[in-house]
């Protein structure tokens, strides 16, 4: 939004232009910005920035004007970084924008990458000057060098290309490391030869998989060669565990592996085996990361159908992915790739537990949600308490500094019906007690995780478990604890909640329990079909626990089972909840008695 003097600058601009009778052109409009931004003329500056981004410029237009002026740019850099004036930092900041996707599409032009591909074979002047341009164009040039490096056509360019093609540098290696799927053997040399040249770790673990899994003795050999230049060690080390390792740098988006920055998205690379040549698809760069690791994964799978490991991180790093916004997971995946959960489900639980002892380690709360929920629906006690080493995955998501992580984990934990004592007992009745109060206004954490339907949900689950708890009569989690929590809850606004409450505090040998039941099944607020179940709640305490009420609350059942305006239905569970306390003989005598005609 503008405020009035910004309007009026805008309005000042146009008044000057109209005036003059002409429209500027985007040339004028951009040395006018930058020339009233560098002399702090910020109001005028403003107006000219709109006029630029109004004219709908050409992006490459405006890459060009930027580079024709390095000053200029460098005081748009400046003003956008350390906003002077909020209203002309976001203006320059949305011109950026348009400068960074003008580079993009200069950069990525497939009519400018094949010209310099052909300018590699004129003069030596001309071959640096289209590797320069081809360096710029990163991996975009690449599918095309390989497409000219495999045409008989073009065998007398081959020299000029192979010489160019590891000057690309780093930002060629994921294209070149999908096309060593290709079968073109010849091909498959120059790419390996190229990897060793450029350098980078990132390729070691494809050339360790051609390595061991080549059916060319020929290929095999090259690939160690070009190992031994980049890194001699990685020879000892399995393809398998190579790609493990790449995998956990891109899932911790190790900066040698991000994409380039003048596009809003990051670019897989496939081998298409019927076209015989590179493709891509793009995908937001909010998961790229995640989503190559993914692929390194499924490659360590590949190398070693027995490395364990690569499954935990592949489920850390889909669930990773969910979280940043992977709803819809790139076309590549197919229709019927299921969600993380389903896989999840699905591996194991060692597997779950390795992808919860990272998710603890790196306090990310969304793939720790992902993996506690697939283990509460797969995993007994004794899988849920699995070790890693030391530690107990599990077990320490109960001190999360997540809310939803930590009821999640006692949730689990509880559904799971522990017979074995263990120290964290307590922290999972605690963790549940702590759901069953929860409401949307309660969380102390991460307000993206929590919302009133969410705590809903919570509180029940808390609930439905705790009764499982109280019914099996666990020796191992006491529910007394949480005693306070569940007295508080038979007056809970939700009903559901109170007929749950007041069926677990049967369960407790408390005569704080059993008074705070009866305290439900007597008040007037509460709706029939609720008190019916804290009567029979009531039943059930005092069948297990014998009478604990006081001569108050019995006279008051007393009264309600004989008037003659109670309902029926609640009539009736009165009296069973009534007959249940095994009362001294003078009140059965008295009920009998009062409703004698004679």
């Amino acid at each position: 939004m503008f405020n009035g003097k910004t309007a009026a600058a805008i309005l000042a601009v146009t008044l000057v232009v109209v005036s003059a009778g002409f429209a500027q052109t985007l040339e004028e409009n951009w040395n006018d910005f930058l020339h009233y931004t560098k002399i702090g003329r910020f109001d005028l500056a403003k107006g000219y920035a709109q006029a630029v981004l109004d004219s709908n410029p050409d992006p490459v237009k405006l890459l060009e004007l930027s580079k024709d002026n390095p000053q200029g740019y460098a005081i748009l850099l400046r003003v956008n970084e350390i906003a002077p004036d909020p209203e002309l930092a976001e203006l320059g900041g949305k011109i950026l924008d348009i400068i960074e996707r003008g580079s993009f599409i200069r950069r990525a032009d497939p009519r400018v990458i094949t010209t310099e591909i052909r300018r590699l074979s004129g003069t030596d002047r001309g071959w640096f000057t289209a590797v320069k341009r081809l360096r710029n164009a990163g991996e975009y040039a690449i599918p095309f060098m390989l497409d000219a490096m495999a045409d008989d056509s073009r065998e007398e360019e081959l020299p000029d290309i192979v010489r160019a093609l590891p000057h690309i540098g780093r930002d060629a290696i994921r294209p070149l490391v999908a096309a060593l799927q290709s079968e073109n053997v010849a091909l498959k040399d120059q790419i390996i030869t190229a990897l060793a040249k450029i350098g980078y770790p990132q390729s070691q673990a494809y050339l360790k998989y051609i390595v061991e899994n080549d059916s060319s003795a020929e290929v095999r050999e090259l690939a160690k060669s070009s190992l031994s230049q980049i890194d001699p060690g990685t020879l000892k080390i399995p393809a398998a565990q190579l790609f493990f390792e790449l995998a956990e740098k891109y899932y911790y988006h190790a900066q040698s592996l991000t994409p380039a920055e003048d596009a809003d998205f990051g670019n897989i690379w496939f081998w298409d085996t019927n076209r015989r040549r590179l493709v891509r698809e793009e995908v937001p760069k909010s998961y790229f990361n995640e989503l190559m690791a993914m692929r390194c994964c499924e490659w360590a799978l590949k190398a070693d159908a027995g490395f364990g490991p690569a499954i935990g991180l592949w489920l850390a790093a889909f669930f990773k992915a969910e979280s940043a916004g992977a709803e819809e997971m790139p076309q590549y995946f197919g229709d019927r790739h299921a969600d993380a959960i389903v896989y999840a489900t699905t591996a194991g639980v060692e597997y779950l537990h390795q992808a919860l002892a990272r998710a603890v380690k790196d306090k990310n709360a969304h793939v720790a949600l992902g993996a506690i929920e697939a283990l509460g629906i797969t995993a007994g006690e004794k899988s849920l308490l699995y070790r890693i080493g030391p530690a107990q995955p599990l077990l320490q998501a109960l001190s999360f500094d997540n809310i939803r992580v930590r009821y999640s984990a006692a949730i689990a934990v509880a559904a799971a019906g522990p017979k074995e004592p263990f120290a964290e007992s307590k922290l999972v009745v605690a963790n549940l007690a702590g759901a069953l109060g929860q409401n949307s206004q309660s969380a102390d954490d991460d307000t993206g995780l929590w919302n009133e339907q969410i705590a809903d949900s919570y509180a029940l689950r808390a609930a439905e478990v705790m009764l499982k708890l109280a019914q099996t009569r666990n020796p191992v989690i006491d529910l007394s604890a949480a005693q306070e929590t569940l007295v508080s809850a038979v007056n809970d606004e939700r009903p559901e909640i109170q007929i749950l409450a007041g069926q677990i505090l049967a369960h407790l040998d408390s005569p704080g329990a059993q008074r705070a039941i009866a305290g439900m099944a007597l008040d007037n607020n509460n709706a029939d079909d609720v008190r019916i179940s804290a009567f029979d709640s009531l039943a059930t305490s005092a069948k297990l626990n014998a009478n604990m009420l006081v001569e108050p609350m019995v006279d008051s059942i007393y009264t309600l089972i004989s008037s003659d305006d109670t309902a029926p239905e609640l009539r009736s569970a009165a009296a069973a909840a009534y007959g249940a306390l095994n009362l001294p003989s003078q009140k059965v005598k008295d009920l009998i008695l009062d409703q004698a005609k004679s």
